[in-house]
């Protein structure tokens, strides 16, 4: 199935602006169509324009042509029906959304959320690889989508470089949408579900036999989507099909050791086991791959560049890791990630300095820092910890002028917003900091009102 991504403008100017290819239809349904950007056997992409949102959308639509009642029509109406039945069900930040499906009798149509960019499959060459970084990170990211989709009682069943769907930054992914649901397993649905789809290279054996499958065949595949991407090969391949089902089944891809420099061990290991024939030897769930990934993430083994930034990954996990962020969900955890401003400091480093003036408040994710008053050390702030708060919750001239010096006793990570970085978060994960903040405050004042109540016993 074709993905829904082609090199273009990241939003869709007017209408007028565009210059129609020939040959193009000018209209589906309400939607003006302006190029074609993807085709498969069964369907075709186009990017068009929402006349009414102004807009850049992604139309699947399948193609037209294919006799009534003939075997090829039926496949075309069950892979349509697929991801129909999930119009405005999938909200998360590494799944594309899809907006709407119309029956059209002759050539029923999706609408999705158009993602400018490419996809993995230009990463699969031996002469474009990611560095390993950037693929461990591809993978933590995967696998916290597909997760999400499991959640929804989906399993992907078509995981493969042309439906991971890339956002870039020059030449570093920003971030990764899984789409073309087509062949997914819906386990809440009651209509009979076709086996045996997929495409062959990143299948699993149980996926291949037709057999009931859980969330190890969607990991199988994205183990198989990693190793092409480490190896600038994919684990098994073969000329004809019945010799990759062959290997499949009984082969042992080369071991990536031997096909690329610097693979750490944990990388290889990870990735063989799940690619194991046996479903009961891989990761059990999406939650214990991706936790596998971003202690891979944060393995000094992986070169990061010069800067040693924070990841992704280890951000993410990080967050999850911590009481302030326990009531965000997901979606508000990546925009977190995403938004504030990630800093690794050193041992001696001085986050604010007595009489230094500011607005920018710290959250400490990583390691520890001390308060000191007039030299005299008053406090040990460890992660989960809020610093320069006051500077979004009561802002005013005198609050900007720190009275204490605050530096990091054991190398620590923080992240920080000012006010106004703040407020250009959703709504909703604005509220959730708030909701947080006054948990800080709740347990601040129990602790000062304990020191004062009973002071030798805190002592």
């Amino acid at each position: 199935m074709p993905s829904t991504v082609a090199p273009a403008p990241d939003a869709a100017p007017a209408a007028a602006a565009w210059a129609a290819e020939p040959g193009l239809p000018a209209q589906i349904g309400k939607y003006l169509v302006k190029a074609k950007i993807g085709e498969g056997a069964t369907s075709e992409v186009f990017l068009a324009d929402d006349p009414f949102t102004n807009t850049a959308v992604a139309i699947k639509r399948v193609r037209p042509g294919a006799r009534p009642n003939s075997r090829e029509s039926h496949f075309q109406q069950r892979f349509f029906a697929a991801e129909a039945a999930l119009v405005g069900r999938l909200h998360h930040p590494g799944v594309v959304q899809i907006l709407d499906a119309v029956a059209d009798n002759d050539a029923p149509y999706l609408v999705m959320e158009y993602v400018p960019g490419g996809t993995l499959r230009r990463f699969c060459r031996a002469d474009a690889l990611l560095p390993l970084s950037q693929i461990v990170e591809v993978g933590f990211k995967c696998a916290m989508a597909l997760g999400y989709c499991y959640r929804q009682g989906l399993i992907h069943r078509d995981v493969k470089p042309a439906n991971l769907l890339t956002q870039m930054d020059g030449d570093k992914i920003l971030q990764i949408k899984v789409t073309d649901f087509g062949s997914v397993f819906n386990q809440t649905a009651e209509h009979t579900q076709i086996f045996r789809v997929g495409s062959l290279a990143y299948m699993s054996p149980e996926q291949l036999d037709g057999d009931a499958l859980d969330c190890r065949a969607d990991i199988y595949s994205l183990a198989a989507v990693l190793y092409h991407l480490v190896a600038g090969r994919p684990p098994f391949d073969a000329q004809q099909q019945q010799a990759i089902m062959h290997q499949i089944y009984h082969g042992t891809p080369p071991p990536l050791g031997t096909l690329r420099e610097g693979v750490p061990a944990a990388l290889q290991a990870l990735i063989e086991s799940s690619l194991a024939k046996e479903r009961e030897l891989r990761p059990a769930s999406w939650e214990e791959f991706s936790q596998a990934l971003s202690a891979l993430g944060s393995d000094t083994q992986l070169q990061r560049g010069p800067l040693q930034e924070v990841l992704d990954s280890e951000r993410f996990t990080l967050l999850r890791a911590l009481d302030f962020f326990a009531g965000f969900g997901d979606v508000e955890l990546w925009e977190v990630v995403h938004r504030a401003k990630w800093h690794r400091h050193t041992y001696g480093h001085a986050l604010f300095r007595k009489g230094d003036e500011g607005d920018t408040f710290h959250i400490v994710t990583q390691g520890q820092v001390e308060v000191y008053r007039d030299g005299k050390l008053v406090a040990q702030i460890g992660a989960g910890s809020t610093v320069g708060e006051m500077a979004y919750l009561a802002p005013n001239p005198e609050l900007r002028v720190h009275t204490v010096d605050i530096l990091v006793s054991q190398q620590a990570t923080t992240l920080s917003f000012t006010p106004e970085t703040l407020n250009q978060l959703s709504l909703a994960t604005r509220s959730l900091f708030d909701k947080a903040f006054i948990g800080v405050l709740v347990k601040r004042l129990h602790a000062a009102h304990e020191a004062l109540a009973h002071p030798r016993r805190i002592l």
